[in-house]
């Protein structure tokens, strides 16, 4: 086989020719392994974090789509083979995970802008690095960048068990605030639990919204964080406190709701992407995770595994599971 300074040149890889469902996950054996330019590294890959937008990328849904064919994926752990000759942060042999790269995540090798990866300390494996970049991105954009979220709030976590709501559970517990978590299984409604939430409720039960209301003194929840806004919307509105802010972070159609709710308590709906960051957004966030990795408090949680030939799986389990619980990872 032949090869570019010491690495293969061709890789393993799932590739995506026309836009639709799960189907047209392909694996194919002779793509070629990308270049690192100037500011980016290249990456052998251990490990692979799959996440809903990756399903809304493939279905072709999705707001801003790659050009075909591609390789899907944003979020990888993996060790670092060679980097530009611009680079700065990193070295061969760096442990290292990626967030936001447009594509390219499900195969053995990739390349990632420096900017977008973070070292990855030793006390995490690989299957938990590929579980950092968009679950604990997201959650921090919008707990801190976009909620305004502070110390001694309530905070909702709707959705609670998933990459995303585990992560937020995680910070917004390590900042002091009251946790409130939901879930759809007793399974999900343990792992939140054990994470350190204050309260969990089965968002599958009639009338859970009022126990959330109780738990509050009815006085509401100062922040939601929603997964599934096109379900719960309307639910969040009853919820939330007088001024108090609602972050989109999910949505899968279209939904009604009360908009006179928004009047009476001057509450604000918002939503998050981490696309829409600044680069002094890149630098916060990921500045923080790093430090909390390495402080040794970040815990993704490891949902099912499947070999990267199962990507098609994979992609089924993240829509129609009815009880997430954790990320759900790619091995290639």
């Amino acid at each position: 086989m032949s090869v570019r300074r010491g690495i293969q040149t061709i890789m393993r890889a799932i590739r995506v020719n026309k836009f639709g469902g799960p189907d047209v996950l392909q694996l194919e054996s002779n793509v070629p392994i990308p270049k690192a330019k100037e500011t980016e590294i290249l990456i052998k890959v251990s490990a692979v974090g799959v996440n809903p937008v990756d399903t809304y990328k493939r279905a072709g849904t999705y707001s801003v789509l790659p050009e075909l064919p591609y390789v899907p994926g944003s979020d990888t752990a993996g060790v670092v083979e060679e980097v530009g000759t611009a680079v700065k942060k990193f070295q061969k042999g760096d442990r290292v995970c990626t967030v936001f790269k447009n594509s390219g995540a499900y195969a053995e090798y990739t390349v990632c802008d420096e900017k977008f990866a973070c070292y990855l300390p030793d006390n995490l494996t690989f299957d938990q690095g590929a579980g950092i970049g968009t679950p604990f991105f997201t959650a921090y954009r919008s707990i801190f960048q976009r909620a305004g979220a502070k110390p001694g709030e309530t905070i909702l976590v709707h959705g609670a068990s998933g990459g995303v709501g585990t992560a937020c559970v995680q910070i917004a517990k390590a900042h002091g605030m009251r946790v409130l978590g939901t879930a759809g299984s007793e399974a999900g409604l343990e792992l939140v639990k054990k994470l350190g939430a204050d309260a969990v409720f089965n968002h599958r039960e009639e009338g859970y919204t009022d126990k959330i209301k109780a738990a509050t003194k009815d006085d509401g929840v100062d922040v939601i964080l929603e997964m599934l806004s096109n379900v719960n919307l309307q639910k969040d509105l009853e919820m939330i406190k007088l001024h108090g802010r609602i972050v989109n972070i999910g949505a899968r159609g279209t939904v009604e709701i009360n908009p006179r709710l928004t009047l009476s308590k001057e509450c604000t709906v918002t939503g998050v992407a981490l696309g829409n960051s600044s680069e002094g957004d890149w630098k916060e966030m990921c500045s923080a995770i790093e430090a909390w990795m390495k402080h040794g408090w970040v815990n993704p949680k490891v949902g099912k595994t499947y070999p990267l030939d199962k990507a098609s799986l994979a992609h089924e389990e993240i829509i129609k599971t009815t009880s997430a619980r954790g990320n759900i990872i790619l091995k290639p």
